[in-house]
């Protein structure tokens, strides 16, 4: 041991770390010997092995410090000492590695050192070394006729020699066995056989078994990967029937009906819910009975899965959240067992609720032969079977959500199964505020930030899309180097999420700038002459998004519900004010007002098709309206050739006729056009007030330009009389 260790110990401390830990070592070797004897005590061999251990642990690091003589490294205690050992299964990996290398290797060293070289000659040759007596023995065989000589190699002169070095050389040649070739052989006293065919069964069966074994090997490997997609990462795929369902336990969902605004209607109906959850004997005593199930119904974004973790966090009871996308895979039956599945495990874990989101996915109706699916049929029955299997006392309560009500199947909709719909609408002017002072909770806002203000200007705007607003806001503040969020960046916010990214670096020609400047204030002169339109916000010639140039932004004074023939022709009108103005100021049109014709021209089709709005076919609908929140494209029109024609002619006449008055307003008002559009190219931007006042002084424009440059020179005047800083 000593002889190992020296090398690697300093010369000053060889001699005694050696005699040390030898002395040790001869010692517990001693100890061994004795206490283990078959007479001894058990409590001498106890005995003998803990005054091994105290003197193993006595011993000093010193007389080792390289810990040669430990039979064993001491185990690290602590979570460390597992996580540094490497996984077993890369180990694995490199010892199968290492294995192939070795046989690769030795099946390369057995070719190379061990195998006889063929030496293949003509068989006329073969003949010829015949008569010279040069091959003495032959054996016919197949396919080669082998020839063998009675000369013996030199020795080598490198020491060693190959396995065929060291034998007599052979000669094989491909002839054909005839009798003047074995007349040759007789007369030459050369000794031959003929070797019948020999048949190697172990490489037969492995001819016939390795394709066999490549398959098996693709296929296993195809199984484990679809496995893998269908079952989830690193799960088998025995288990793909298992819901793929996120379960929250009792008591860790932590969103409140405090976190929900905007809805005040559905939280109302759904607090039902939580209390009957909370206290369910409530009920049963008297004999009432709680919905089954509670359907969701409205647009995306609205907050319908955050009412249903409102409602699991109310009233503390799990929470198991499944889309309903997540139950169909390509095997089929896997919808109905993870269906199964997920009411087994919420009924163990009763009381508490499921969440289906996005349901049409699974319930659409089956009367529709076009959209049907025999594996989303099945799991559609069995979520109709698991519903019926309800009991009202467990306390079990499914909840849905989607926005495609009109497309699910009757047998859902019935009472006992979702017997209860809530509607959750996109909010009101009310509830947008509410649910921008939720979401501003953890944002620093500044003290003259008037939400009110910003949930007037998003009309239209889901729970989502406020949340978003609110935090594009914070971030732009951030990028502005602020430490609190001013109006102007909600206001930047709405246009960013409404419209796209301002870019100001996009370069345009100057007659383009102009075409813009007048195509906007056209839809700003028409918004605020224009009985029933939107009053304007702010008109900006600064590109944004993909194809906005310009915009001029209109907001409505109220939240509309319905809306009149009469603000239906007054949107068409700001829409074609960009193209007249054009027209107006250059006597001729740009292709600037596209999409707001394409816009005026649906808004007019969907008068006289939808609304009944038109003189031949006054309250008519020509084409159906569907229930659902999210609108599907007509494919094909149920309506005649003649009635198609008559839409079509109407729709150009009225588009024609508005075109005519929004032309003769502009005309009328062509020096405010000139004025404002002038003023929009030098500042690119004026807000609603600046807009008022000149409509207000339309009379007096002169005066106007005076007062504005009087307070322009007023307000550089100071600022040329200060000295520049030192």
């Amino acid at each position: 041991m000593c002889f190992f260790a020296a090398p690697c110990i300093p010369p000053q401390r060889t001699s005694l770390s050696c005699a040390v830990r030898l002395s040790h070592s001869l010692s517990t070797f001693h100890l061994l010997f004795v206490y283990h004897g078959p007479a001894c005590p058990r409590a001498l061999q106890k005995g003998a092995l803990t005054e091994m251990n105290t003197r193993y642990k006595q011993s000093d690091d010193s007389s080792d410090p390289f810990g040669f003589f430990k039979f064993s490294p001491r185990p690290q205690k602590g979570p460390s000492s597992s996580r540094e050992r490497p996984p077993r299964r890369n180990s694995r990996k490199v010892l199968s590695l290492v294995l192939l290398a070795l046989c690769a290797l030795l099946a390369l060293a057995n070719h190379f050192l061990f195998s006889r070289a063929l030496r293949i000659i003509p068989f006329s040759e073969f003949k010829d070394r015949i008569a010279s007596g040069e091959i003495v023995k032959v054996v016919v065989g197949s396919p080669y006729f082998v020839g063998y000589t009675s000369a013996r190699p030199a020795p080598s002169a490198r020491g060693f020699s190959l396995l065929s070095e060291r034998e007599a050389p052979t000669y094989h040649a491909i002839g054909v066995l005839s009798d003047s070739f074995l007349s040759m052989l007789d007369e030459r006293q050369v000794v031959y056989s003929i070797k019948p065919r020999e048949r190697n069964y172990l490489i037969e069966t492995f001819q016939y078994l390795f394709p066999l074994l490549i398959l098996f090997f693709v296929w296993r490997f195809f199984f484990k990967r679809m496995a893998s997609n269908v079952s989830g990462l690193g799960s088998s795929i025995f288990s793909a029937g298992h819901a793929r369902s996120a379960a929250v336990e009792e008591g860790k969902v932590t969103t409140r009906f405090a976190d929900v605004a905007g809805v005040d209607e559905a939280k109302e109906e759904l607090m039902e819910v939580v209390d009957f959850l909370k206290f369910p004997k409530k009920y049963t005593e008297i004999g009432g009975k709680i919905p089954r199930g509670v359907l969701l119904v409205g647009p995306p974004g609205t907050g319908k899965t955050l009412l249903a973790r409102a409602v699991a966090g109310e009233a503390s009871v799990p929470f198991f959240r499944i889309s309903g996308s997540d139950f169909i895979e390509m095997f089929v039956g896997i919808g109905a067992s993870r269906v199964r599945d997920l009411f087994k495990q919420a009924r163990e874990k009763a009381p508490g609720i499921i969440f289906i989101d996005e349901l049409d996915a699974i319930g659409k109706s089956r009367l529709n032969a076009i959209h049907s699916n025999d594996e989303r049929e099945q799991t559609l029955n069995q979520l109709l079977v698991e519903m019926d299997g309800f009991d009202n006392t467990t306390g079990l309560i499914l909840l849905a959500a989607t926005n495609r009500p009109d497309v699910l199947d009757p047998a859902l909709l019935r009472p006992g199964r979702f017997d209860r719909q809530v509607c959750v609408d996109r909010p009101d002017l009310k509830g947008r505020e509410a649910i921008l002072r939720i979401h501003a909770q953890n944002v620093k806002l500044a003290p003259e930030v008037d939400l009110k203000a910003v949930a007037r200007i998003t009309g239209g705007y889901s729970g989502a899309d406020l949340a978003n607003v609110v935090n594009e806001a914070a971030l732009l503040a951030v990028r502005s180097g602020r430490a609190q969020v001013i109006e102007t960046d909600l206001d930047e916010a709405v246009e960013k999420t409404m419209i796209g990214l301002q870019k100001k670096s996009r370069v345009i020609r100057e007659e383009e700038r102009r075409i813009i400047a007048y195509h906007e204030t056209g839809h700003a002169l028409a918004g605020t002459f224009t009985k029933g339109a939107d009053k304007v916000h702010k008109i900006t010639i600064i590109p944004r998004g993909t194809s906005a140039l310009g915009y001029t932004f209109h907001i409505p004074e109220d939240d509309r519900h319905i809306v009149t023939e009469q603000q239906l022709l007054a949107e068409v009108d700001v829409l074609l004010s960009g193209r007249a103005a054009e027209f107006v100021a250059f006597g001729e049109v740009s292709t600037g007002a596209g999409n707001d014709i394409s816009r005026a021209t649906d808004i007019v089709r969907k008068m006289i098709t939808d609304y009944g709005m038109s003189e031949k076919f006054q309250n008519v609908a020509l084409t159906r309206r569907g229930t659902g929140y999210l609108a599907e494209p007509q494919l094909a029109r149920e309506y005649s050739e003649c009635t198609q024609q008559y839409v079509d002619e109407e729709v150009a006449r009225v588009l024609a006729e508005r075109y005519r008055a929004v032309v003769a307003l502009l005309t009328e008002k062509k020096e405010l056009l000139e004025y404002i559009a002038t003023r929009l190219l030098e500042r690119e931007t004026i807000e609603r007030d600046e807009l008022e006042e000149v409509i207000r002084c339309e009379h007096d424009l002169e005066g106007l330009k005076k007062r504005l440059s009087q307070q322009q020179e007023g307000a550089s005047a100071p600022a040329q009389g200060q000295s520049p800083p030192s």
